[in-house]
């Protein structure tokens, strides 16, 4: 089982500096945990989870969105037919837990808006669990309380299982093996959003590994 240093981290996510300390232990866990144990499995996790968590810096979902990003991200919702914001995204803009019930509600097992579900169950962890539905597999899966206290995932520890157990569960040890990034990026994205920034991640990570086998 290869163990990742704290040099070894920051040479791959520098940006993660405030936070290694206490992250290298508690991914340590995890990859060992979940099979994630050779150089090819380590740096495809990193580079997927280092860009989806701004490089283990961002653990909750803040949705505190200016107007002309929620018509960017909305533009169903939130775009008028000129590709302005609508009067309603000026309206919510910048109101966090009013997007996240809104946009969230009845959706991945959420309830409606006034349930507050969305704001609850909103993106946490290193690969950003979002939604009741998908809060209630990883609970089970890792035999935690997330459903009652969904914080926890916000935490090193458990944001580092939950994207470890999630990773295994979907078979990304094994496009990993086969160096399938692209396919990898698919799945955890359900596109290729990012995919840039994640493959020099990712080939950055491997240089490093190489480097230090």
């Amino acid at each position: 089982m290869r163990l990742i240093t704290e040099q070894q981290l920051l040479r791959i996510l520098p940006n993660a500096r405030p936070v290694a300390g206490v992250f290298v232990p508690a991914l340590n866990a995890a990859l060992a945990e979940w099979r994630i144990d050779t150089s090819v499995r380590i740096a495809a996790f990193l580079a997927q989870v280092g860009h989806e968590s701004a490089q283990l810096t961002r653990c909750v979902e803040s949705l505190a969105y200016s107007a002309q990003r929620l018509a960017v991200v909305w533009p169903r919702r939130f775009r008028a037919a000129d590709g302005s914001p609508t009067a309603f995204a000026r309206d919510i803009a910048y109101q966090p837990e009013r997007i996240a019930n809104l946009v969230y509600s009845d959706r991945n097992g959420n309830g409606p808006e006034k349930s507050g579900d969305g704001w609850r169950y909103r993106g946490r962890g290193l690969l950003q669990v979002t939604g009741r539905a998908n809060y209630a597999a990883v609970a089970k899966g890792l035999d935690a309380p997330l459903l009652d206290q969904p914080q926890l995932l916000a935490e090193p520890v458990w944001a580092c299982r939950s994207a470890a157990w999630w990773w295994n569960v979907n078979g990304l040890n094994a496009l990993s093996d086969e160096g399938h990034f692209e396919a990898i990026t698919r799945r955890v994205n359900g596109g290729v959003s990012g995919l840039d920034e994640r493959t020099r991640l990712w080939l950055r990570a491997g240089e490093v590994f190489a480097r230090q086998s």
